[in-house]
């Protein structure tokens, strides 16, 4: 960096003390990440701002990793933060360090300086656009009760009297279960009929599998996508519209945060919680929500502002995106790939216009040019999305 940020970090940045950290441990902030030798003792000049610090303990014998563990903290202007890490736990230590403790060590920062490694302003601005929607209040909603994001939460089972006993399927417009005890799934009919078929070796399976459930405070809290996509009430032309249509699910989950913008806060959360963090949950939960972005016509007009910042973010997010997981949009045209094929669709029919349009086409054109996707044919439809007619037989 320049002398003049140098200088100014130096002064307003944030420090970052991590004590009793051992020997080659994998610890990082944002998109950076190094093995700590034996001098380390935590991070300095950290830009004021939003950061994710994230750690995972490696076993000096083996090399083995373990899963990554991580909080993200807003770093005021010279603040001070100080971690000690738990060697039996190999993790950060739960214990609250005392303000005494803190003030000697504020103290001493002169000789503790040279063990610090200056934050690695390199990836800054890039952190900035990754990140640029999500404020303090955000991440503390998002965070899990523990504030710790951990790519492998601790499940538990639950009580042998609580593990499901069957599984429910529907066959010709009838309930049937699936017992421990029984291979076949039966049941008997007001006319004293029945009607039975055997069960799968999958189903039988699924019916046995105990019910897990995360530790408490260890689950993300993510804003729940509604499973019911139209308002309580609607005609089956009503339901058949919001299918197509999920503008209002997406409302729905707008007006579960105090801003609108904290929709995109949100998914740029879950987002860096999988790129850094490894959470296959988050990824997840990312993935629903651009498939949700781009299953909407009336939010585009509606929530313009919204839709410009998603694209702005779906863009810098898919540059940045792990090699595997891009190469399986690419030979697979997977969901992401045509769910963003349906949104420039729905921009060219419903005639999207002004700067939304500019940068919508400007996304077009950087993913054909850099990925080879094509997108080529927006105004009709391909035949795995074409409309599919049933003859529904008349009853009397």
């Amino acid at each position: 960096m320049d002398q003049e940020t140098a200088k100014k970090l130096l002064v307003e940045g944030g420090t970052f003390i991590f004590l009793g950290v051992p020997q080659e441990t994998q610890f990082g902030i944002d998109m950076q990440c190094w093995n700590t030798d034996e001098d380390f003792r935590g991070i300095k000049m950290i830009p004021p701002g939003l950061h994710y610090v994230h750690y995972a303990a490696v076993n000096k014998d083996t090399g083995d990793v373990s899963p990554r563990s991580g909080f993200m903290h807003y770093f005021d202007k010279k603040e001070f933060l100080v971690k000690m890490w738990d060697k039996h736990l190999e993790d950060i230590s739960r214990e609250e360090i005392s303000e005494e403790s803190i003030q000697r060590l504020r103290e001493n920062l002169l000789n503790i300086d040279k063990h610090l490694a200056p934050y690695p302003y390199e990836i800054w601005q890039k952190w900035k656009l990754l990140s640029s929607q999500i404020n303090a209040d955000l991440a503390k909603k998002l965070s899990p009760e523990t504030g710790l994001i951990r790519s492998s939460v601790e499940l538990l089972s639950t009580s042998d009297a609580d593990r499901p006993r069957g599984v429910k399927v529907t066959e010709n417009s009838e309930v049937s279960t699936i017992t421990e005890n029984n291979d076949e799934i039966s049941n008997p009919s007001q006319s004293g009929l029945k009607r039975t078929r055997r069960s799968t070796q999958q189903e039988k399976e699924e019916a046995m599998l105990p019910n897990l459930k995360p530790a408490p405070g260890m689950s993300m809290r993510f804003t729940e996508i509604p499973k019911d996509k139209y308002p309580p009430g609607s005609a089956p032309e009503e339901i058949t519209k919001h299918y197509l249509d999920q503008s209002y699910t997406l409302e729905l989950m707008i007006r579960a945060h105090d801003e609108p913008l904290y929709i995109i806060g949100e998914m740029q959360f879950a987002f860096l919680c999988f790129l850094i963090g490894h959470s296959l949950e988050a990824f997840e939960h990312w993935k629903s929500m651009v498939m949700l972005f781009c299953s909407c016509e009336d939010a585009i007009h509606k929530y313009r502002s919204v839709y410009f910042h998603f694209i702005k973010t779906i863009e810098i997010q898919i540059d940045e995106m792990p090699e595997e997981f891009l190469a399986d949009i690419v030979m697979n045209k997977n969901l992401v790939y045509k769910k963003l094929r349906e949104l420039f669709r729905t921009a060219y029919m419903s005639k999207v216009d002004g700067r939304l349009l500019t940068l919508i086409e400007s996304l077009k054109e950087n993913l054909s040019q850099k990925l080879q996707w094509d997108f080529t044919g927006l105004d009709s439809d391909e035949d795995d999305e074409r409309p599919v007619v049933v003859k529904l037989n008349d009853t009397d």
